[in-house]
């Protein structure tokens, strides 16, 4: 017999609200694998992927702020005063990123060269670079600390071929010719007395061949085997690990390549990336979930272990010898140059250090590096890398430049790499307005990196 009529409604309706229900559950089980294989789909290093694109030429404006320690007291401290420095800056220039000489391979894995350019913004920064600077002579006082073994009659000598020079402890130089190079003759008259102290010829700055210059030739995984692998790196010149370093953990290449990394992050993922300006592999840890322009994200910052001495943190023992926490001793790969590499300002270093110089005002906000990743893709959204430069300075017996001069790790300048997806005004076009290739070397640049370069372009 048939079910009345006012009975057959609620029927009907519990029967489609099961429906309803099966279909959530279904759903619920299946939509996170689709979500998945799309996001394995489009994130691969694959000419067809959606990212593949994105990958190649980064379409997201990236910005380069150097600020410079100008020092105040040259004279005061040449005659053992406590160094005072003022910050200048932030110089800013547009860079432009784009991957060239790509080469799939039938391992999985895919190997480039990626190209900087560099356009100033006078319109962003706050100052010129033809602002003069008073600075350490970067030259003098890294070569004295080179030569101080040295017998101390040869050390006479070549103080007098400095002064001859007019060469000092301090020098007044453009911020363009501090970063971008300068020619010196001093270069030719310290190697015609101790040959190969200073490994290159022409001009001399601290950021000379950054521009129109590759970092090196990756090769890196691309995820169509495995993507957990994805955008891992394989080899960097042919390497698996370099040697500069006291340990084989310290000389390990690991991570990426700094660009993005692989998809399906939780909380406890670390960041890590292998970075040829220091030389060295670097992890960054998870601090906290946000939302950057509608887009979850989880922010990484830099631990305070990064740049810890071996004392503090052994397993960077390997970096040393060692100072203070709180800054790396780069000089063995920066052609032995008592070279450090930091946070700004010595922000989570050794108090020690920010004491031994007036001027230094360290905090989180404006110093501490960070990057805000989209944990399902792991595409970077926003981040902002900063580091800074400085240099061992004492006084060299025998070198009269170096006056009474109290050692000192004294800051030159410290940068940030920041991208942004604000829209910023007078762009130049890269394909009409090439800026000037460098013929200069930084100091920020492996001393190697040329002859491996051309081997791997070879």
């Amino acid at each position: 017999m048939a079910a009345p009529a006012g009975r057959r409604v609620p029927l009907a309706l519990g029967l489609t609200g099961l429906a309803f229900a099966l279909c959530g559950l279904v759903l619920l089980l299946v939509l996170p694998s689709m979500v998945r294989d799309q996001v394995i789909k489009n994130v691969r290093i694959d000419p067809n992927s959606i990212a593949f694109s994105m990958w190649k030429d980064i379409p997201v404006p990236f910005y380069l702020s150097a600020y410079l320690f100008e020092v105040m007291n040259p004279k005061e401290i040449r005659l053992g005063a406590k160094p005072v420095v003022n910050q200048r800056g932030p110089y800013v220039y547009r860079e432009y990123r784009y991957k060239t000489n790509i080469t799939f391979h039938d391992n999985g894995t895919v190997s480039f060269l990626e190209y900087r350019r560099f356009y100033f913004r006078p319109d962003l920064s706050d100052g010129m670079e033809e602002d003069y600077v008073v600075v350490p002579n970067i030259l003098v006082m890294g070569a004295a600390i080179m030569m101080e073994k040295l017998p101390h009659f040869l050390k006479m000598l070549i103080s007098g071929a400095l002064a001859g020079l007019g060469q000092d402890a301090f020098m007044n130089r453009t911020v363009g010719e501090i970063m971008w190079g300068y020619d010196d003759p001093l270069i030719d008259v310290l190697n015609s007395f101790v040959p190969g102290l200073i490994p290159f010829k022409g001009k001399f700055g601290l950021f000379l061949n950054f521009n129109n210059s590759n970092t090196g030739l990756f090769t890196v995984y691309t995820g169509a085997t495995d993507i957990n692998q994805i955008h891992i790196v394989d080899t960097w010149n042919g390497l698996k690990k370099v040697n500069y370093w006291r340990s084989n953990e310290c000389n390990m290449i690991n991570g990426t390549s700094g660009e993005m990394w692989p998809p399906f992050m939780t909380p406890s993922s670390s960041l890590e990336f292998y970075s040829p300006d220091a030389c060295r592999s670097m992890k960054l840890v998870y601090e906290q979930s946000g939302v950057f322009k509608g887009v979850p994200t989880y922010r990484f910052v830099a631990p305070k272990t990064l740049f810890a001495n071996g004392s503090d943190y052994p397993p960077n023992e390997g970096f040393c010898p060692c100072r203070e926490s709180g800054i790396q001793n780069v000089s063995t790969c920066r052609m032995n140059a008592p070279v450090f590499i930091s946070h700004p300002h010595f922000y989570n270093a050794d108090p020690v250090l920010v004491e031994a110089v007036d001027g230094l005002h360290p905090n989180k906000e404006q110093h501490g590096l960070f990057l805000d990743v989209h944990p399902v893709t792991g595409i970077p959204m926003n981040c902002s890398i900063k580091l800074q430069l400085s240099l061992y300075i004492k006084k060299v017996s025998g070198i009269s430049q170096t006056g009474q001069i109290e050692p000192v790790v004294l800051p030159i300048l410290w940068f940030a790499e920041r991208n942004t997806r604000e829209k910023s005004p007078r762009e130049p076009d890269p394909q009409t307005e090439p800026p000037l290739s460098s013929e200069t070397t930084p100091l920020l640049q492996d001393a190697s990196k040329a002859n491996q370069n051309d081997a791997a372009e070879a």
